[in-house]
């Protein structure tokens, strides 16, 4: 049997500062395919060019990727303000009806980062413009100067709900991960479980509640060496799993 086929959601952005392209981290290519033994598929996330019917057939999961832009503050009810950076419209206009349909059919995705982020507001929840603003936070952006190892560098530890879904999973309660956001989740949404906490309470770790299939989610980046942080791994091998068990299904 072929390996099952994982979409990476894409993001947008321009090389020469005229040529536009989607493109996606190798990185998570390499976390797909090492890891969770999937084949990865970088999809253009533009509702011009793909629909959520046909990126539900053709997938038999999705990556939903870190990026720059941010979810747009009209999917979740507030005003754009110059604190919400920028935006990626056409991405929202993918994303969000599929996890939405990814829940209903139990079709498996992952959540990272902006990802992370996206499944709270697919299903009602809301965002922090800038998580560093608010008193008693931490500042989680990405460090703005150093190498890549330097800035995917592990920065606080994440406790997970003894017993909960990440616990099982992990096998420890705490663990420690990088930090590369801004954003963070407001109000959560209905369904979704906060599941993990940095140590000033931003949420970082999630699942939605009764959900059919694997909807597990991070606020940090576990594509980073996920062949061998004892972190990743697990993660990417249960989505793995999950992924082959709805090829198996489509299949029968």
């Amino acid at each position: 049997m072929t390996r099952p086929t994982i979409g990476i959601i894409g993001n947008h952005t321009l090389i020469g500062d005229d040529y536009p392209v989607h493109i996606g981290g190798t990185m998570n290519a390499c976390a797909v395919a090492q890891v969770a033994g999937c084949l990865p598929l970088i999809i253009p996330s533009d509702p011009a060019v793909v629909s959520v019917p046909e990126l539900l057939e053709a997938c038999d999961g999705f990556l939903l990727t870190g990026g720059r832009p941010n979810v747009h503050p009209s999917e979740y009810g507030e005003p754009e303000t110059p604190a919400h950076g920028a935006f990626d419209r056409n991405r929202d206009a993918v994303t969000l009806p599929l996890i939405r349909a990814c829940v209903e059919r139990g079709q498996p995705f992952f959540g990272v980062c902006r990802g992370f982020q996206e499944v709270n507001v697919a299903l009602g929840g809301s965002l922090w413009p800038e998580i560093r603003d608010l008193p008693g936070r931490d500042n989680h952006r990405m460090p703005p100067e150093g190498t890549v190892d330097e800035k995917f560098a592990l920065r606080h530890k994440v406790t997970f709900t003894e017993g909960g879904v990440f616990h099982r999973l992990l096998g420890a309660r705490e663990v420690m991960t990088n930090t590369l956001h801004g954003q963070g989740i407001k109000v959560a949404g209905a369904r979704i479980v906060i599941d993990g906490t940095a140590p000033d309470t931003t949420p970082e770790a999630l699942y939605v509640r009764d959900a059919p299939g694997f909807t597990l989610s991070v606020q940090w980046h576990p594509e980073y060496h996920a062949d061998a942080d004892p972190v990743s791994r697990p993660l990417f091998e249960a989505f793995g799993a999950a992924a082959r068990v709805w090829q198996a299904k489509r299949a029968a």
